[in-house]
């Protein structure tokens, strides 16, 4: 089942916030005592997931979920990044300020191994979606696609003038797309490391880069404001959608269908739009977010939510559909600016900066794993 399916149909984001954007019932709020604090593997005791705030009477609401902390992991030296599950699940990498890749076990929180290479610091990292290689997206101005298993670089992209700030995959695992400081975009041939298109994009940093389903379209945003729909054949620009003077992008990717495009900016909101009408159909709201890039994903494996990191050290989980606040993870030490969902299970991994420097691993009790 399309987990977006009829999102198209949706009222605008100005309509009542009762209207739902497809048909499924309304599960009835189920109240229960907030969770006890949960024992980690390292023995110490891990705080019981922040409670959310009931709805207001006569409000329904779908089931929410419970995730818990599972693993603290601690190795790196410098702010965390980004974090991303293998598309199998079964591994998970991680990267920040420290010039390292870090390869773990999810399941268990330990370290597999470093990637090292790059001589500055990494801001982005993409698996390919046969999840044997790895991009990363450097301050050196360079882009590594690493041999996971091995630990080789099989690939150095060179050809930005200045530091390279995101990178993706297309499904097809044989173009990658990145963008740097400079507000330039570049197409690769991932198979050959070279260069096919350099798009003067935007006039900041360009944040954030993705690929539509089928790979024929790549999303950007960037400090300009700016959010800009691309052509993966001639590089022309389809379509521009501004945020607007107080809510800059930081962070842009297509929903699982393809059909929408997922935004977060520096007013501490984030917009689902329908990007072809130009239109905002959802905003979440009750996170931080003014001064860091901060990601948001999608997590459809169990219920249909939106997650994200947040300034106030807490990852937030909204119900896609209704806006509600479903669930607030507390344990970070500083700002959550990397999360990151599981394809398979119900599990969540954040990543922190500066006084924290961990990745938290979550798993939603309810789901039995």
């Amino acid at each position: 089942m399309d987990p977006l399916a009829g999102l198209e149909e949706s009222s605008s984001d100005g309509d009542a916030a009762s209207q739902t954007t497809e048909d499924d019932p309304q599960i009835p709020e189920n109240h229960e005592a907030p969770p006890a604090p949960v024992p980690q593997s390292n023995g110490q005791v891990a705080p019981a997931p922040v409670p959310v705030p009931a709805a207001p009477s006569g409000t329904s609401t779908r089931e929410r979920p419970h995730y818990e902390l599972r693993h603290t992991m601690r190795g790196h030296t410098k702010s965390l990044s980004a974090v991303k599950f293998s598309p199998d699940g079964t591994i998970l990498a991680s990267c920040g300020a420290d010039n390292v890749v870090k390869i773990w076990n999810p399941f268990t929180g330990v370290l597999i191994r470093n990637l090292s290479g790059h001589t500055a610091g990494n801001s982005d990292i993409a698996w390919s979606p046969d999840g044997i290689f790895l991009a990363s997206a450097s301050d050196d101005t360079s882009i590594r696609i690493w041999e996971v298993d091995s630990g080789v670089t099989k690939k150095h992209l060179k050809g930005h003038n200045a530091i390279v700030f995101c990178v993706n995959y297309n499904t097809n695992g044989n173009l990658l797309v990145s963008g740097d400081v400079d507000g330039q975009v570049k197409i690769w041939n991932a198979n050959k490391g070279k260069c096919m298109k350099t798009l003067d994009a935007h006039l900041d940093y360009v944040t954030a880069v993705h690929f539509n389903r089928d790979g024929s379209l790549i999303v950007s945003c960037a400090l300009d404001g700016l959010i800009r729909i691309w052509s993966v054949v001639n590089g022309q620009c389809l379509k521009t959608l501004a945020e607007g003077h107080d809510a800059i992008c930081q962070h842009v990717q297509f929903s699982p269908n393809s059909k929408y495009i997922l935004s977060t900016a520096h007013d501490s909101s984030i917009r689902l739009w329908d990007y072809n009408t130009a239109r905002c159909l959802k905003t979440y709201v009750g996170h931080t977010n003014t001064k860091y890039c901060i990601a948001a994903c999608f997590s459809v494996t169990g219920g249909k939510w939106i997650v994200s990191g947040s300034e106030d050290n807490k990852v937030w989980l909204w119900d896609l559909q209704t806006r509600e606040v479903v669930q607030v993870l507390e344990g970070h030490e500083d700002t959550v600016v990397a999360v990151a969902t599981h394809p398979e299970q119900n599990m969540i991994a954040s990543g922190s900066i500066d006084s924290d420097l961990t990745i938290r691993i979550w798993v939603d009790r309810s789901s039995g794993e």
